[in-house]
């Protein structure tokens, strides 16, 4: 739990949360005028979720840990956000009724993909709580980075040669075995399942292949990276290579 603390406080964890609020907020005000119902699938200790609720939102957490659940809550009161945030422990495949049938006006399922088994059922449960005309957003890791990554920052050719031909990789943070997609695997499964209007962005599409991690703590320095990271997050091809994919997009269908 501390180390999660710890990389989402870091620079590049702070990216990850303010590039993928400004990428999602683009989308919200067509919804409506007055405070949404949001659902986030796997939200763990809150992160997507109290920056939401601070816009007056209603966020409801759902994760299968009770100690992420535990750190949602505690974030919450120390934001005066807890009125606005419900955290439910859930298996989001395995949704309580109230929920599953809770015509939600946004849902997110953020850094969850890499995790499961089948994507298609995953993003099938995920759609199943959002109203027609709602809002889906879905954020994982993007295989086009993998290479990349281990090319610039360990500088091991080799590895990064084998990661061309894998989708196989792990996570240093919670040690655990990874599936990495793309964005143009994903957005066919999301049109399928009913969706439209599915848009692209990159998340952290430069800081991932800036080594100098040290200087990325710097505040001036961090305040021009995050500008460019804004940037780009839209643009082709930066958003083809960044380290993570969202994807956001319109249920059309009930």
């Amino acid at each position: 739990m501390s180390a999660w603390r710890e990389w989402q406080e870091a620079p590049w964890g702070r990216l990850r949360y303010v590039v993928g609020e400004v990428n999602l907020v683009r989308h919200l005000d067509d919804l409506a005028d007055g405070p949404l119902r949001v659902l986030d699938l796997a939200g763990g200790d809150g992160g997507d979720a109290v920056r939401l609720a601070a816009r007056g939102h209603h966020v409801t957490i759902v994760d299968h840990a009770p100690t992420m659940l535990a750190a949602a809550a505690e974030r919450a009161d120390a934001g005066g956000l807890a009125e606005l945030i419900t955290c439910v422990q859930a298996d989001m495949h395995a949704l309580p009724a109230d929920l599953a049938a809770g015509e939600f006006d946004v849902v997110l399922c953020h850094n969850l993909l890499q995790y499961v088994d089948d994507v298609r059922q995953t993003l099938s449960s995920a759609l199943g709580p959002l109203r027609a005309g709602g809002l889906f957003s879905v954020m994982a890791i993007n295989r086009h980075s993998a290479p990349l990554t281990v090319a610039v920052r360990e500088m091991d050719l080799v590895a990064a040669m084998a990661a061309l031909d894998t989708d196989q990789a792990r996570t240093q943070t919670f040690d655990a075995a990874l599936t990495l997609h793309t964005a143009e695997e994903i957005a066919p499964v999301l049109e399928e399942l009913g969706c439209r209007e599915v848009r692209h962005y990159g998340i952290r599409c430069v800081c991932d292949y800036v080594t100098d991690d040290e200087r990325k703590h710097d505040p001036a320095f961090y305040n021009s990276l995050e500008r460019l990271e804004l940037a780009m997050t839209a643009r082709h091809p930066y958003m083809h290579t960044a380290r993570l994919f969202q994807l956001i997009t319109r249920r059309h269908e009930k």
